[in-house]
């Protein structure tokens, strides 16, 4: 696997940006045509075909979440009041990345650089491309001394470690599992599931009398929830159904207007059909609830 010196160090540029303007090299206040413009430099030149640098497949997907992101006027307003610098788009580790996991579209970096290019590299003349061959010709004479460093590196990285270090860094993990066994040993197993859990015994189906909301309970359930507790219950059960359902309703909506948007600014047919045949089947159980609420 080949890669020069400029595309790795443009990986670990996207690894130690702080926000989504950082990672696309745009000021606050850019434009559309900016955003676009910055979007199709940086796409050519991190797609996994063209950059095989270590960690170039991860710096594609952030750029392309923080197109999609910066381009949804509805999601940038959001993101300009809650997301931006709140946390680091690297957690530090060496090759992993946590990119605003509140933050991410609902449209794939893949779908967005189909918008650009068509799912391909273009085959026109592109001026950032002009010099490929002549510098992956020139490359290992003009910069021995960087493919020396490189190559250091990739051997540093694949030596072998003693057991001690291999302990001292497998540390966090062992004490992660440790607290998540501990953690569920000592909870309480829930009366019951918005949804069948065989694992946990909740396989028998109920309905709420108030709103017939379908919830799974274990064997014993009848037993243990009677009256004026069965009832207080059920108002819990609704509650964390009408949550449920108002959460993935919100999904819903924001990947409709994520591919709207795309379409409209790009004038993607292909995009636009998606998302009118996009249902919002979350959106419609919320409407029916809130009738079925006022009716009762």
């Amino acid at each position: 696997m080949t890669y020069t010196a400029e595309q790795l160090d443009g990986v670990r540029r996207i690894k130690s940006c702080r926000n989504y303007y950082e990672i696309l090299g745009v000021g606050r206040d850019a434009t559309e045509e900016e955003l676009k413009k910055a979007y199709r430099r940086l796409a050519l030149k991190f797609h996994p075909d063209k950059n095989r640098a270590p960690g170039a497949t991860e710096a594609f997907k952030a750029i392309g979440n923080a197109f999609a992101v910066l381009s949804n006027p509805e999601k940038r307003l959001r993101y300009d009041e809650f997301g931006s610098d709140h946390e680091h788009v690297s957690t530090g580790q060496a090759r992993h990345y946590n990119y605003y996991t509140e933050f991410e579209a609902d449209i794939t970096p893949e779908e967005i650089f189909n918008v650009f290019f068509g799912g391909h590299f273009p085959t026109g003349n592109i001026h950032m491309f002009s010099n490929v061959a002549r510098d992956a010709h020139y490359y290992p004479r003009r910069h021995r001394n960087e493919r020396a460093w490189t190559q250091e590196q990739e051997e540093e990285e694949n030596r072998p470690q003693n057991s001690y270090s291999a302990f001292i860094q497998l540390m966090p993990v062992f004490i992660i599992i440790i607290v998540s066994v501990l953690t569920q040993l000592m909870a309480t197993t829930p009366p019951y599931s918005l949804f069948y859990k065989s694992s946990i015994g909740h396989v028998i189906s109920r309905e709420t009398e108030n709103l017939q909301v379908p919830y799974y309970v274990d064997k014993n359930f009848e037993k243990n929830y009677q009256g004026a507790e069965l009832q207080e219950l059920e108002k819990t059960v609704e509650k964390d159904y009408i949550d449920y359902i108002q959460t993935s309703c919100w999904k819903e909506k924001q990947q409709k207007s994520d591919l709207s948007n795309l379409a409209k600014l790009y004038r993607d047919e292909r995009l636009k059909q998606k998302a009118e045949s996009l249902k919002l089947e979350h959106c419609e159980k919320l409407s029916s609830l809130i009738g079925m609420h006022k009716g009762g």
